[in-house]
């Protein structure tokens, strides 16, 4: 859902020492181990502020779900975290329709996509990622589709049920589209001209973002980098999920972990 930013949380970011980037958590009641190490993640980081970059749910069909007690409890988790410190949120492809409500039960603030901001003397500019993936043209026709005022307006009228049902079908056909074309390459990435060409307009040097699971730093020339962000799912074999941070001194990959 387009959701302005509310007033800048991050008007102290010049004093912040360190922060944090997760996306593509993809969060359900089928992945409690991921769960919990979000949750872990959220009680046990020391860090200035959160970014969250999308995905954090594996769906979100109206705010008139949060509270359903799985989901009230993912939202509990981020509201205590945001009492601590600032807990930023872009929308992601399966989370687009978080809206104000949701919002102010997690106490994040949202931002648009793409958003420049300069944290630790580094100018970056951070995003979902779904929209650079111009190759995918199937994709972007759907994006372009659900991202409209009107569609979402249509869909958020809708019954619950019918909006269940909507969103396991558009789930189904992804996962028969992944099944289908298995190898991970064949799928769209990031498009490199179209990273440089947002990361030039803004006057940025490195785009973070995530999306592709696909976790990677790209050098796209002339001091430009694309950081790709780790997806999570602590319930798989192996078990996978990082957190980026970003300090004085560096970037570093923080490993996701269950345990209390």
């Amino acid at each position: 859902m387009n959701v302005p930013a509310a007033s800048p949380a991050w008007q102290n970011a010049a004093q912040w020492r360190s922060v944090e980037f997760a996306s593509d958590l993809h969060l359900c009641e089928e992945a409690p181990l991921t769960t919990l190490a979000f949750g872990h993640w959220l009680r046990h980081t020391r860090v200035d502020a959160l970014f969250i970059l999308g995905d954090l749910f594996e769906v979100w069909i109206g705010d008139d779900t949060r509270e359903r007690p799985f989901l009230a409890a993912c939202l509990a988790e981020l509201r205590a975290a945001s009492e601590q410190r600032p807990v930023f949120f872009i929308a992601g492809n399966r989370d687009f329709l978080i809206g104000t409500d949701a919002l102010a039960a997690a106490g994040m603030q949202a931002l648009p996509d793409p958003f420049p901001i300069t944290l630790l003397g580094q100018r970056l500019l951070l995003s979902h990622g779904d929209a650079l993936c111009l190759a995918d043209t199937e994709y972007q026709s759907f994006r372009q589709m659900v991202r409209a005022q009107a569609w979402q307006q249509a869909f958020l009228a809708k019954p619950l049920a019918e909006r269940e049902a909507i969103a396991r079908a558009i789930r189904s056909d992804s996962q028969g589209r992944k099944q289908a074309r298995p190898d991970l390459s064949d799928w769209a990435d990031a498009d490199n001209a179209e990273s440089r060409r947002w990361l030039q307009t803004q006057g940025a040097s490195t785009l973070v973002h995530g999306h592709t699971h696909r976790p990677a730093v790209h050098d796209l020339g002339d001091g430009l980098t694309r950081r790709v962000l780790p997806d999570w799912d602590l319930d798989a074999t192996p078990a996978r999920g990082h957190v980026t941070r970003l300090d004085s001194q560096d970037w570093h990959e923080v490993p996701a972990t269950a345990r209390p």
